[in-house]
């Protein structure tokens, strides 16, 4: 036992060390979800900072599928140094209740750094749906023999158990479509082969601006900046509904608290900063940080809150 112990106290003071010269070498950020969607769009726009920052390269590695599960366990399985971490998304606290078996534990075996930002989602349709607000939306879906089809950036996203949330709340049926990520998602909906998609902010907004697609409504209680002529799901036809997601640096469990500290205070300077934060705005997403603690609480809210949805809309890995 003696021995266990000498060589856990050893270990912890090669990474306190290491803590010290943090970083010494290239990082890379997992991004669970191809490039061009939302959490990868965060993620460059971060890792860009960084580098400049730390005058290291910070490397951005999509690594798509499996519902966000493929990249979670590329990080988990990572050395706790700092130099493999993981933008984790809504679909990171999802995946908690929908997955039956999960190879990994999302609250116990990452290390929660900071929240970098939150986002709405915007209920877009191709433009040949005739509705032009939530209310006659419904009307519509409530009258059509056969569903129509609505795209996800894949099982467990937040953009499909979103959408199964107001199915169910709005009393209406759609045919689930998932693909590997958000920017598939709104390509076959451009393309017209789905009709609908809850599609996170980042993904949606200039395919809006551009007329290429129709909103007709966001997530959130209050409207966003990047579409202030949008209303909000509540307002236009579907009281009480709301979906917020959030996008949060994590880490290996047993990460260094010295390691994670300097990491938050750098992603805090970074998202603070008027450039990044308008950047992050014209995207549709809200600037949001947190301290490990804070972050880490959030973690267990979301999983908490998406697992009664999950329940109560029944959904299932398609």
């Amino acid at each position: 036992m003696r021995t266990r112990y000498l060589i856990f106290g050893f270990l912890v003071s090669i990474f306190n060390l290491c803590a010290q010269d943090y970083p010494a070498k290239s990082i890379r950020i997992v991004v669970p979800f191809p490039a061009g969607g939302t959490t990868d769009i965060i993620t460059r726009a971060l890792a860009q900072k960084l580098t400049e920052e730390w005058k290291q390269p910070v490397i951005v590695d999509n690594r798509p599928g499996g519902g966000a599960n493929i990249g979670a366990e590329i990080a988990v399985r990572s050395a706790p140094d700092g130099y493999t971490l993981l933008m984790a998304s809504t679909a990171h606290s999802i995946n908690a209740s929908l997955y039956p078996k999960m190879t990994y534990d999302p609250i116990k075996d990452f290390t929660p750094i900071t929240v970098v930002a939150e986002t709405a989602q915007v209920l877009v349709v191709h433009p040949s749906i005739p509705s032009n607000n939530i209310k006659e939306l419904i009307e519509y879906l409530k009258n059509q023999t056969n569903p129509i089809s609505y795209s996800s950036a894949g099982n467990g996203s937040q953009p499909h158990l979103s959408t199964e949330l107001f199915k169910m709340m709005s009393g209406t049926k759609m045919t689930h479509v998932p693909y590997k990520g958000g920017p598939q998602a709104m390509t076959d909906l451009m393309a017209g082969h789905v009709q609908l998609s809850l599609a996170t902010a980042p993904s949606a907004v200039q395919n809006v601006k551009s007329g290429k697609v129709k909103a007709l409504g966001v997530s959130t209680r209050q409207r966003i900046s990047a579409l202030p002529d949008v209303p909000t799901i509540h307002e236009s036809g579907l009281p009480g509904y709301e979906a917020i997601g959030y996008f949060g640096l994590v880490g290996p469990a047993q990460l260094p608290v010295s390691i994670v500290n300097k990491i938050n205070a750098m992603i805090i300077k970074i998202v603070r900063e008027p450039a990044m934060t308008k950047y992050l705005s014209e995207q549709g997403a809200d600037p949001l940080t947190s301290s490990p603690a804070e972050y880490a609480k959030l973690i267990r809210d979301e999983v908490d809150k998406w697992g009664k949805v999950v329940k109560a809309t029944g959904a299932q890995i398609d």
